[in-house]
C-alpha cells in the first residue's frame, strides 16, 4: 500500500492543526518538535506566529543541535538568543540537545557512514515531530524532512562527520576532505535513516511534516538567504519522510510558476533529488505515494 500524503494549499496556524490531526497520531509523553531555529540574518524560518498554536496544542519542546561551521548557532548560548530573538523561546521550551554531549547511533548498510552523533537530549523526547521548512539549499539542493532529520538531529560533530562523508568529526576540518557530491547527499539520507531505526527500536513515534512557504533557493542557514523565487505551495504531512520529500520536489517540478525553475535548477546542480531513491533503498520510506487533500 502506497503511504498517504496529506496536502493543503492553505498556509496557516489553522491548517497546520488539520494536516496534523489528518495524520491520526496520537504522541505520548515528552513531545519534541524538531525545528530549524534558522540563522540569524536568515529570512525563510518557520515563523513562530504560524507554529506557535500547533506547538503549544503538543506541549511541545522546539529541539535543536548546534551548527558546525562558524556563525550564530554554533555554541548552545549563542544558539538560544538566535531561538529567542527568532521569537521561539516566547511559546515553547528550546532545548540546544548537544549542549551537553552527543551519542552514537548505528548506521545500517551505509556506504560512507558507519554511526550518526545526534544530540544527547533527544533521548529524553518519547515522541517526535519533523517539522521542516521547505526551500533550497546550497549544498544539499533542498532542505525538507530529510535533511532536518539528518543534519538537523546531529550534534556539531555529527555534522561534520555528515558533511565529509564519515571522514572527520572536526567541525575545522570537516570542509576539507575532498569527496563527490553524490557521496554527501547519501550520507545525508543514511544519517536521516538512522535517526528513523534508533526511533522504531526504541518504540518512539515520529510524523513528518513540511511547510512550503518563503521558497527560496537558499536555507535558512544562511545569514544572507535569498528572497523566495516562486509562489508558495501549502503544506505537506505523512507518516513516510521519503514521500514527504517527493512529494515537495514533484509539486516544484509541476508548478507553472516560472520562478521554480531557478529552485529546480539548485535542486539538480546538487544532485538534490538523489536522496531520494538512495532513502528508499536505505528503507526509510517509499518515493511513491497518493496524495490526499484536505
Amino acid at each position: 500500500m502506497k503511504p498517504k500524503v496529506y496536502f493543503t494549499s492553505e498556509i496557516s496556524p489553522a491548517s497546520l492543526m488539520k494536516i496534523f490531526a489528518a495524520l491520526n497520531v496520537k504522541l505520548p509523553g515528552k513531545v519534541g518538535v524538531k525545528v530549524s531555529t534558522g540563522e540569524d540574518g536568515a529570512k525563510g524560518y518557520l515563523k513562530a506566529d504560524l507554529i506557535c498554536p500547533f506547538v503549544k496544542s503538543l506541549n511541545g519542546t522546539i529541539i535543536e543541535c548546534n551548527t558546525a561551521y562558524p556563525g550564530a548557532r554554533n555554541t548552545a548560548e549563542d544558539h538560544l538568543k538566535v531561538a529567542a530573538n527568532h521569537g521561539f523561546t516566547s511559546f515553547a521550551d528550546v532545548d540546544i540537545m548537544d549542549a551537553e554531549g552527543e551519542f552514537e547511533i548505528p548506521v545500517n548498510n551505509g556506504k560512507h557512514l558507519k554511526y550518526d552523533l545526534i544530540g544527547e537530549n533527544f533521548k529524553k523526547y518519547d515522541s517526535i515531530v519533523n517539522l521542516a521548512h521547505g526551500k533550497g539549499h546550497a549544498m544539499g539542493g533542498f532542505g525538507a524532512n530529510l535533511k532536518n532529520q539528518s543534519i538537523g538531529i546531529a550534534s556539531r560533530n555529527g555534522k561534520a562527520y555528515i558533511h565529509s562523508c564519515g571522514k572527520t568529526k572536526s567541525p575545522k576540518l570537516c570542509w576539507i576532505p575532498e569527496h563527490q557530491q553524490i557521496d554527501f547527499i547519501e550520507s545525508m539520507a543514511e544519517a536521516a535513516t538512522a535517526v528513523a531505526d534508533y526511533l522504531k527500536a526504541e518504540n518512539k513515534p515520529i510524523v513528518y511534516i513540511t511547510v512550503m512557504n518563503a521558497l527560496s533557493t537558499s536555507c535558512d542557514c544562511d545569514s544572507n538567504q535569498d528572497d523566495p523565487v516562486m509562489e508558495d505551495l501549502g503544506i505537506v504531512a505523512s507518516l513516510d519522510p521519503v514521500a514527504n520529500d517527493q512529494a515537495f520536489i514533484d509539486m516544484i517540478w509541476a508548478s507553472k510558476d516560472p520562478g521554480a525553475d531557478k529552485l529546480k535548477e539548485r535542486i539538480d546542480s546538487r544532485l538534490g533529488r538523489e536522496i531520494l531513491p538512495y532513502a528508499e533503498s536505505l528503507g526509510l520510506g517509499s518515493c511513491d505515494y497518493e496524495l490526499v487533500k484536505i
